[in-house]
C-alpha cells in the first residue's frame, strides 16, 4: 500500500548530478552568476526593523514591548532574543489577523493596550509595527490618541511608538526611531534652560552583548561621572536567578531618561543605529552631542575615554590606563598568530567598523567585509579606515550582499577564518573555515553575550578567541612530530 501511495518526484536527480552541483557551486563560474543575483536574498546577515525596536523597549525600566501586528511576528522577535540570551523576552501583540488586514487594526490596538495595561502593570508600553499594519497604512498617532480618548489607557500613561516596517531596512533602522520616540515621549518637553544635571547620556546603539553594557557602566564608575545608559539591557537579559520571575528586570530608569535633555553631554557609540536619535538631541539641547565609533580595539577605546575626559575635565583613571597596558601586552604576546591572516567579516555597519579597526591593529587582513544592508557612504567610510593601514590593502567591501554571496567569495578566494554571528556556520561546514562567533544572534553557543567585546578587556577577549581558534586548528591538523606542548 505504501509503495502505491509513494510520491513520484517530478524530476529525478542522480547522485552524480548532486555531486557535480556541489563542486560547481565552488567555482568562479558559479560565483559570477551568484554575485549578479539581485531579486533573491539567501541567509541575510541582518534581522528586521521591529526586532531592533523591541530591544530598545527591553532596555527601559518597567517597559512592555507591544507589537502592533500579527502574533507570528511577535513570536519571531521574542524567540530570537530567547535563543541568543537564553532569557525570557516578555512582549505582547494585538494579534492582527485577516480582519485587521481589511478593516485596519485600531480595535486590536484598543483591546491589546487595555489588556496589557491591566494584566501586566507596566510603567510604559512601547508600541511598534510589523508588516501588516504598515502595508495597509494604520495611523498609530490617531489610534493611540483615540485609545486615550476612549479610556483604554490613562491619559497620562506613556505610550511611545515607532513605525518599523519589516520589509524595509534592518534591525538597526528599527532601533533608532523607537529610542527617539521613547526619549521624546518621556522628556521632549522637560528641557530647562540653563540646567545641567552633570550626567552623561551614553547610547551604545544596537548591541546584544550584555557584557558591553556592564563594561560601559564600569568605565563611568571609574571616572566617577553620573551616567544614563540608554537603552540598558544588561539586567533585562542577564538577571540573577532567584526563583521569582520578574518581567521587568533592570533597564534605564524612566526618571533619568526623562531628564536626558538636561545632561552635561550626550555620546552615541554607533553612527548608523542612532542617526535620528542624535539629530533629536542636537535639535533640542545646547549641550555637547557627539557620535563616536564603537570602541572595539585599543584605538577606538582610547578615543572614547579621551572624549569623556575632555567633556568632563577629568583625567583618565589609572585603573583604565593599566587595563590599556595589559591589552597592549596581550596583543604583543599573540600578534604572531593573527599577523597577515585573512578574515571574512559580516554584520552591522558600526560593528564592522570596530572589528576591522581591531584587526588592522593586530596586523591582520579584513579581506572580505560584508554588510547586507548599507550604502556607498558606508563603503567610503570603510575604505578610508582600510587605507589607514598597509594590512587594509586589497581588501574587499561588499554591500547589499548576503551570506550565500559570502560563501561564493570564500570558496573562490579563501580566508583563514570568519568572524560573525551563528548564521555563518553553514559556510564553515561547507568550506572547512573556522568561525569566531561574535555579534547577534549567537544561538548555538552559550554565554558569549556575557563577555565584553568593547574596551580594553573586549580587545583581549576577541584576541583570545581568534588566536586560540587558530592554535586549536594547528593541534588538530598537524603531524604527530609537530604536536608540541608549546605554541
Amino acid at each position: 500500500m505504501s509503495e502505491q501511495c509513494a510520491v513520484k518526484k517530478v524530476t529525478e536527480i542522480t547522485t552524480e548530478e548532486v555531486e557535480r552541483i556541489k563542486e560547481w557551486i565552488n567555482t568562479e563560474e558559479y560565483k559570477e552568476k551568484n554575485m549578479a543575483r539581485e531579486g533573491l536574498v539567501i541567509n541575510p546577515a541582518h534581522a528586521c526593523q521591529p526586532l531592533g525596536a523591541q530591544l530598545v523597549a527591553h532596555g527601559f525600566e518597567g517597559t512592555l514591548p507591544f507589537v502592533h501586528g500579527s502574533q507570528g511576528c511577535a513570536s519571531y522577535y521574542r524567540s530570537a532574543f530567547n535563543r541568543h540570551f537564553r532569557e525570557p523576552a516578555p512582549a505582547v501583540s494585538d494579534a492582527m489577523t485577516e480582519d485587521g488586514a481589511v478593516f485596519g487594526g485600531q480595535n486590536n490596538l484598543f483591546e491589546g493596550l487595555e489588556n496589557a495595561y491591566t494584566l501586566y502593570h507596566p510603567k510604559m508600553i512601547a508600541v511598534f509595527t510589523s508588516c501588516m499594519p504598515e502595508v495597509i497604512g494604520d495611523d498609530l498617532t490617531a489610534f493611540i490618541q483615540n485609545a486615550r480618548n476612549e479610556g483604554h489607557i490613562p491619559a497620562d500613561f506613556p505610550v511611545p511608538y515607532a513605525n518599523t516596517p519589516s520589509f524595509n531596512g534592518t534591525h538597526i533602522h528599527g532601533y533608532d526611531p523607537m529610542l527617539k520616540s521613547i526619549l521624546n515621549t518621556l522628556g521632549g518637553d522637560k528641557k530647562v534652560e540653563g540646567k545641567d544635571n552633570g550626567s552623561l547620556n551614553l547610547i551604545p546603539g544596537f548591541d546584544a552583548c550584555t557584557g558591553n553594557y556592564r563594561e560601559y557602566k564600569r568605565y563611568m564608575k571609574a571616572f566617577d561621572i553620573p551616567c544614563t545608559l540608554m537603552a540598558d539591557i544588561s539586567d533585562s537579559f542577564d538577571s540573577p536567578l532567584t526563583g521569582t520571575y520578574n518581567p521587568y528586570p533592570g533597564g534605564t530608569p524612566l526618571e533619568d531618561a526623562a531628564d536626558a535633555l538636561n545632561a552635561h553631554a550626550t555620546i552615541a557609540l554607533q553612527q548608523y543605529s542612532t542617526k535620528e536619535t542624535m539629530k533629536w538631541f542636537s535639535a533640542n539641547t545646547d549641550a555637547p552631542v557627539e557620535t563616536l565609533p564603537m570602541p572595539i580595539g585599543v584605538k577606538k577605546t582610547d578615543e572614547l575615554l579621551m572624549k569623556i575626559s575632555e567633556l568632563f575635565d577629568k583625567p583618565v583613571p589609572q585603573e583604565l590606563i593599566d587595563e590599556r597596558g595589559r591589552a597592549v601586552d596581550a596583543m604583543t604576546d599573540a600578534h604572531q598568530y593573527l599577523h597577515n591572516k585573512k578574515f571574512a567579516i559580516y554584520g552591522d555597519p558600526d560593528w564592522l567598523l570596530g572589528v576591522v579597526s581591531f584587526l588592522l591593529e593586530m596586523g591582520a587582513r579584513p579581506y572580505h567585509i560584508l554588510c547586507s544592508r548599507s550604502n556607498k557612504k558606508f563603503k567610503k567610510t570603510m575604505q578610508e579606515l582600510l587605507d589607514t593601514s598597509p594590512y587594509g590593502a586589497d581588501c574587499n567591501i561588499w554591500i547589499n550582499k548576503d551570506l550565500w554571496h559570502l560563501r561564493s567569495l570564500c570558496a573562490t578566494d579563501p580566508v583563514d577564518a570568519l568572524i560573525g554571528d551563528a548564521h555563518g556556520k553553514f559556510i564553515t561546514r561547507d568550506l572547512g573555515i573556522p568561525l569566531i562567533r561574535a555579534g547577534f544572534p549567537i544561538m548555538d553557543r552559550v554565554n558569549l553575550h556575557r563577555y565584553p567585546t568593547i574596551g580594553y578587556q573586549g580587545a583581549i577577549n576577541l584576541l583570545t578567541w581568534i588566536a586560540n581558534t587558530f592554535l586549536d586548528q594547528v593541534d588538530v591538523t598537524c603531524e604527530d612530530r609537530n604536536f608540541e606542548m608549546m605554541r
